[in-house]
């Protein structure tokens, strides 16, 4: 008995200095509780620079749910960093004017519907075969039929002054119609600020394919770029490649992942990084969930039982939806399903700089009833903005 006693003491001492070791090197990763967390690992951000300054005894390690350091520990100084290939610590542009910014790309993506509209508009008199070549313009770029109808009606009742209209002046008229369905009212702020002494939580969700791991990263970095402390949950534990690659856009922007064993179980993994943002006071903790068929009943209860174990730590303040804008009207029915399995709070549209119908912005909103809050505009880390409705209406329309 004595002899196990001893074996065990040997072995914990040996696992204290491995932590210790890994926390004052490199990517600073140490393993949790396999048992009770599923093989959940924390992987932080390599530092941009070593740390020289002693903690005040008692203090975390980082801040971020590393155990205190005993009151007469001597003061910690962090060894250089050991360089890895290909690790760049990033600094990101704030997200305020980033669709402006990137509104040509939307023109150019989306070119056909602007100049094809403004040439119809420009017409002396307008015939009814006018009329149903401007419905067809917008029913191809997926506006819908509700909203198609509702643009039509309102320049039919402004076509006295068509006729003598300048190309500006349509181009405006044209700009303010869109803007109009697109919602402009609807309140797109993300749930990522603090609240009541918690994180504001973010679970991404979305099909397979549609952009998820790539939204989670470039969110973080738009974050960032805020001035915002973040964690990141990679809670997709049946493909690898998902948590490598989110660990990279965390590291990239000096943010901490938390990420489980292949094949774990999603929801310890998501528990454990809003823990983690709970206990280290960040902004916002963002969970990559996994990528799942929205035809599949059990996979769909699968994400709400992430979203109740989540908000055993803290409330859930954002459901983030990512469609992908080139499958078109099949968004509303992805959206639709994923609806009834966790309230969706705001849409990201991703490759709306390709082949994408900019127009499905519109039947997403009003068939449902949630705002578009981000749109992908390019494959870049910082293509992702901010929807503004006047300023995407600009792009889907072009210069006059």
């Amino acid at each position: 008995m004595e002899f196990v006693l001893i074996a065990i003491a040997i072995l914990l001492v040996a696992l204290v200095a491995g932590v210790g070791l890994l926390v004052g090197r490199g990517r600073r990763t140490t393993r949790l509780d396999d048992d009770a967390l599923s093989g959940t690992t924390l992987t932080r951000p390599r530092p941009p620079a070593p740390v020289e300054e002693p903690r005040p005894a008692g203090s975390t390690a980082s801040g971020l749910g590393l155990p205190p350091e005993t009151a007469d520990a001597p003061p910690v100084v962090l060894p250089p960093a050991e360089p890895e290939p290909g690790l760049v610590f990033e600094t990101p542009p704030p997200s305020a004017g980033r669709l402006v910014r990137l509104r040509s790309r939307l023109a150019r993506s989306q070119s056909s519907l602007g100049r094809g509209l403004l040439t119809v508009l420009a017409r002396e008199k307008l015939t009814e075969d006018d009329w149903e070549e401007i419905e067809e313009t917008l029913l191809a770029a997926d506006v819908g039929v509700g909203a198609t109808t509702q643009i039509v009606e309102r320049l039919r009742t402004q076509s006295m002054v068509l006729a003598t209209a300048s190309g500006a002046d349509l181009r405006e008229l044209l700009v303010g119609e869109l803007t109009a369905v697109l919602g402009p009212d609807m309140d797109r702020t993300l749930g990522t600020t603090r609240h009541e002494g918690r994180p504001g939580v973010v679970l991404v969700v979305g099909v397979n394919g549609a952009g998820k791991t790539t939204t989670v990263g470039k969110i973080a970095r738009a974050l960032v770029g805020d001035g915002k402390s973040v964690v990141l949950g990679a809670a997709d534990t049946f493909r690898a490649a998902a948590a490598d690659q989110l660990e990279t856009w965390g590291e990239r922007v000096g943010v901490l992942t938390v990420r489980g064993r292949e094949g774990g179980d999603p929801a310890s993994v998501a528990f454990e990084a809003v823990r983690t943002g709970v206990e280290g006071e960040v902004d916002a903790v963002l969970v990559d969930t996994a990528g799942r068929l929205h035809t599949k009943s059990g996979l769909m209860d699968e994400l709400g039982k992430v979203k109740r174990v989540v908000e055993k730590q803290s409330p859930v303040t954002e459901v983030l939806l990512v469609l992908d804008a080139t499958t078109g009207q099949n968004g509303v029915v992805q959206a639709r399903v994923f609806t009834e399995a966790v309230t969706v709070t705001g849409i990201v549209l991703t490759k709306l700089d390709g082949t994408a119908k900019g127009g499905i912005v519109v039947p997403v909103q009003r068939e449902l009833g949630i705002p578009v809050k981000l749109i992908g505009l390019g494959e870049g880390p910082d293509d992702l903005a901010p929807f503004e409705p006047r300023a995407f209406a600009e792009g889907l329309v072009g210069e006059a």
